[in-house]
C-alpha cells in the first residue's frame, strides 16, 4: 500500500508584495474555550473591497509601468511598440489624478478570498464585499456594465454594476487574503481552453501549438498583454482558474520544479521560450513590433491521463489588480504606484508626423483620402464620430431590416465602436476607449451595402468578412490605440451628445467631437489587412 501524502494542488498563500495599512479599526482579537480569533466586522469587507475597488481604477503597480518604460528605452522595439508605451504611460498619469478611470470599460469586478479558520465574521461574506463594489461604482466615474436577464432574449443593465463575481474559500490561521480584480470584456473574451492529450507534450508539439494559438490572440484585450498559459488540471475549470490566478502574478511564488505528488509548478524554462516566440510574431504593442507581450506565465499541473487541457489567458495593458488582508494588525492594501509620471522620459519622444484627417467633410471625400495611404499609416481625427456599439448596432440592424435604410448619420460619418465611463463634471468626456471590433464583425456587409460603416474605429482584429466588405464596397477600418481610454478623454474629445436610444445607457448611440485623435489605417478599400491573420 502506497503511503497517504497530501500536497495541495495550488498554495493557499500570495506572493510577497508592499503593504499600505489602511486602518486597525474593525478587527478584534477574541478568546473562546481558551483559543484565540480574528473577529472582523463586516464592515471592514465593504470598505477593504471599496478602497481596492477604487486605487485598481487610477493606479497599476509599479513593475507594469516599468515594463512600459523599458519598451521606450529598448532601441530595437519598432516606432509603433514606442508610441503605444508611451501614450499608455501618459494614460496612467491622467488616470493617477483619481478623475477619470485609466479604461472606459470599469470591468467585472471580481474578488477570490481565502479566509482563515481562526477568522470570524458576523453576516454574509460575499454580501459585504459586494456593497463595497457597488458604493465605489455609485460614487465614482466608473461604468455599469453588467446586465441581467429578463428572459432569454431581454435584459437590463443593473446600474449598479453587480454582480461581482465572488469566490471565497477555506484556509489555515487568523488572517484573511484577498486578491482584487477589476477584468475588462476584452480582455475576459481572450480566455480559451483547449482540451489536448499527452500527444502534445513533447518540445515540437507544443512549440508548434502555442505558435499557432498565439497568432489567433490578436490586439482587441490591449497588448502588451501579461500572458498565462496553464498547462495540465484536474478538470477544465480547475485549469481556468489557475489561468486567472497566473495572469495576475498570483502565482509567481509557486516552486520551479514538480513534486511528484500533483502539486503546481512554474516552468521558467518555457516562459523564456514562449516570450521568444511573441517576439517573432510582429504583432508588436498592437500596431506592429515585438512587445505583443511584457512577459509569460507558464503553470504545469497534473491532469487524468486521459486529457490534457491548455487554458490561455491575459492581463491586458489596463492591469488592474491588487492583493489585500486582514490580520490581527488591521486592513492591509497591496502598495500601488501613486507617482507614475516618475517613469515617463525626460524629454518626449519624437513623432513621425501623422496624416490629418478632417471628419466633417464628406464620406466619399474622408475615403478618397484614407485610400492615398497603405496600412499602418498614422491618422490624426479631427471632426465628429457617431459611437455604437452591441446593442446600438443590433436596433440599426432591425432598423434597415424593417425600413430599408439607415438614418443619415450612420451614413455620413465614421462610426466608433466605443462605450463611455461616466462624465466628471468639468470634463467633456468620462473615459471613452475603443471597444472590441471584431464583435461588429457580423453587421459590416449589410450595413456597407447600404451605405453605412464606410470608416470603422474600433480596436483589435477583423475577420475575413470585413475584409472582403471593405474591398468590394470602399470602406475602411481604422484602429485606435487600446488601454488610453482617460488620456483619449482628456486630449482628444471635446464634447459628448447622446443621439438615438438612450435607454440603452452606456450603449446607446453617441455623437462625439474629437481633435488630434490617433488612429492608424488596418484595413482599407483594397482588402489590405495589417493583421493580415487569414
Amino acid at each position: 500500500m502506497t503511503d497517504f501524502k497530501y500536497s495541495p494542488i495550488l498554495p493557499k498563500t500570495r506572493p510577497d508584495c508592499e503593504w499600505v495599512h489602511l486602518t486597525s479599526d474593525y478587527v478584534k482579537v477574541v478568546s473562546m474555550d481558551g483559543e484565540q480569533f480574528l473577529k472582523v466586522a463586516p464592515e471592514a469587507l465593504s470598505v477593504l473591497s471599496e478602497r481596492a475597488f477604487k486605487e485598481i481604477s487610477h493606479f497599476l503597480r509599479a513593475s507594469h509601468l516599468g515594463q512600459l518604460r523599458a519598451i521606450l528605452d529598448d532601441s530595437d522595439a519598432s516606432h509603433n511598440d514606442h508610441f503605444v508605451a508611451l501614450e499608455m504611460l501618459k494614460n496612467a498619469v491622467v488616470a493617477a489624478d483619481q478623475v477619470l478611470p485609466m479604461c472606459q470599460d470599469t470591468g467585472t469586478a471580481i474578488i477570490s478570498g481565502v479566509r482563515g479558520d481562526r477568522v470570524l465574521v458576523d453576516g454574509d461574506d460575499g454580501e459585504a464585499l459586494a456593497r463595497g463594489v457597488w458604493q465605489v461604482y455609485q460614487t465614482s466615474n466608473l461604468r455599469y456594465s453588467q446586465v441581467a436577464p429578463l428572459t432569454m432574449f431581454d435584459e437590463v443593465n443593473t446600474a449598479t454594476n453587480l454582480p461581482a463575481q465572488i469566490d471565497l474559500y477555506a484556509g489555515k490561521g487568523m488572517e484573511y487574503h484577498f486578491d482584487f480584480i477589476q477584468k475588462g470584456g476584452g480582455s475576459a473574451n481572450k480566455t480559451f481552453l483547449f482540451q489536448k492529450t499527452k500527444a502534445v507534450l513533447n518540445p515540437e508539439s507544443l512549440t508548434q501549438f502555442i505558435d499557432e494559438t498565439l497568432r489567433t490572440l490578436g490586439t482587441a484585450a490591449c497588448p502588451p498583454y501579461h500572458l498565462a498559459i496553464v498547462i495540465g488540471g484536474t478538470s477544465a475549470e480547475a485549469n481556468l482558474k489557475t489561468v486567472k490566478a497566473a495572469s495576475t502574478r498570483g502565482l509567481d511564488h509557486l516552486p520551479e520544479k514538480g513534486d511528484g505528488l500533483g502539486a503546481a509548478y512554474r516552468d521558467r524554462e518555457w516562459e523564456e521560450i514562449i516570450l521568444g516566440i511573441t517576439r517573432e510574431l510582429g504583432i508588436g504593442a498592437q500596431f506592429g513590433g515585438k512587445y505583443f507581450c511584457h512577459d509569460v506565465r507558464v503553470i504545469r499541473l497534473p491532469r487524468h491521463g486521459a486529457s490534457c487541457p491548455i487554458g490561455i489567458g491575459v492581463s491586458c495593458s489596463a492591469d488592474r489588480q491588487a492583493m489585500a488582508k486582514i490580520t490581527p494588525e488591521g486592513l492591509f492594501l497591496e502598495k500601488l504606484e501613486h507617482d507614475p509620471s516618475r517613469f515617463l522620459p525626460e524629454v518626449e519622444m519624437a513623432e513621425d508626423d501623422a496624416v490629418a484627417v478632417d471628419l466633417n467633410q464628406p464620406m466619399d471625400q474622408i475615403r478618397a483620402l484614407l485610400s492615398q495611404y497603405p496600412v499602418k499609416t498614422r491618422l490624426k481625427l479631427t471632426g465628429t464620430l457617431i459611437v455604437a456599439r452591441d446593442s446600438a448596432h443590433a436596433k440599426l440592424l432591425e432598423r434597415l431590416e424593417n425600413e430599408g435604410s439607415l438614418p443619415d448619420y450612420f451614413k455620413n460619418h465614421p462610426v466608433y465602436y466605443a462605450g463611455p465611463a461616466k462624465t466628471p463634471e468639468g470634463l467633456a468626456s468620462g473615459s471613452f476607449g475603443p471597444t472590441t471590433a471584431g464583435r461588429m464583425d457580423s453587421y459590416v456587409r449589410q450595413m456597407q451595402a447600404a451605405g453605412g460603416s464606410m470608416v470603422m474605429l474600433a480596436k483589435g482584429n477583423r475577420g475575413r468578412e470585413v475584409r472582403e466588405a471593405c474591398k468590394e464596397y470602399g470602406g475602411f477600418y481604422l484602429g485606435s490605440i487600446g488601454g488610453a481610454a482617460a488620456k483619449l478623454a482628456l486630449d482628444a474629445i471635446r464634447k459628448v451628445e447622446v443621439l438615438e436610444y438612450p435607454e440603452l445607457g452606456m450603449e446607446a448611440v453617441w455623437r462625439i467631437e474629437v481633435e488630434n485623435f490617433p488612429a492608424f489605417i488596418i484595413i482599407d478599400d483594397k482588402g489590405n489587412d495589417f493583421f493580415n491573420l487569414g
